[in-house]
C-alpha cells in the first residue's frame, strides 16, 4: 500500500504521454524531418521541469521515501562521453521510433512490435551492465 502512489504516478504519466502523443511514431518522424515544433515542445518541457526538479533535490527540499536527503553523483564532464552516448542514444530512438518511457505506454495499447522493442532494450541494459566496469565512465 505504500508504493500505491508509485503506480498512480505511473499510471496518469502513462496518460499524458499517451493523450500528449508522444508515443506517436508520426510524431517522432515528425520531429526528426523538422516539420513539426510539438516533440520539441515536449523534450523542451521536461528539460525544464527536470531542471527545477533537480535544484529542488540538491537544495534538500524533496526527500526520498524515507524522509533521507537525495543527493545526485557529480558526472563527470566530457565531449567525447556525451558524443558517443547521445549518438547510441538518437539511434536507438530514431530506429526504434521510441524511447524508453513509452515503451510501457505503447504495450498498453496492446502493440506487439511494442514487446521487441521492451526485449531489445531489456537485453541493451543488460548488456551494458555487463560491460560497464570495462567502460572508460
Amino acid at each position: 500500500m505504500k508504493n500505491i502512489k508509485f503506480l498512480v504516478l505511473g499510471i496518469f504519466f502513462a496518460i499524458v504521454l499517451s493523450k500528449s502523443q508522444a508515443i506517436s511514431w508520426y510524431r517522432f518522424y515528425e520531429m526528426f524531418r523538422f516539420e513539426s515544433f510539438h516533440m520539441f515542445g515536449i523534450i523542451g518541457s521536461a528539460v525544464v521541469i527536470s531542471t527545477i526538479i533537480m535544484q529542488l533535490f540538491k537544495s534538500g527540499k524533496i526527500k526520498d521515501v524515507n524522509g533521507n536527503k537525495i543527493v545526485p553523483k557529480p558526472k563527470q564532464k566530457g565531449v567525447v562521453r556525451t558524443l558517443v552516448g547521445g549518438t547510441f542514444f538518437g539511434l536507438g530512438w530514431g530506429i526504434s521510433g521510441a524511447c524508453a518511457a513509452p515503451i510501457f505506454v505503447i504495450l498498453g495499447f496492446k502493440s506487439l512490435p511494442a514487446l521487441v522493442l521492451l526485449i531489445g532494450a531489456l537485453l541493451g541494459a543488460f548488456i551494458y551492465g555487463i560491460l560497464s566496469k570495462k567502460l572508460p565512465h
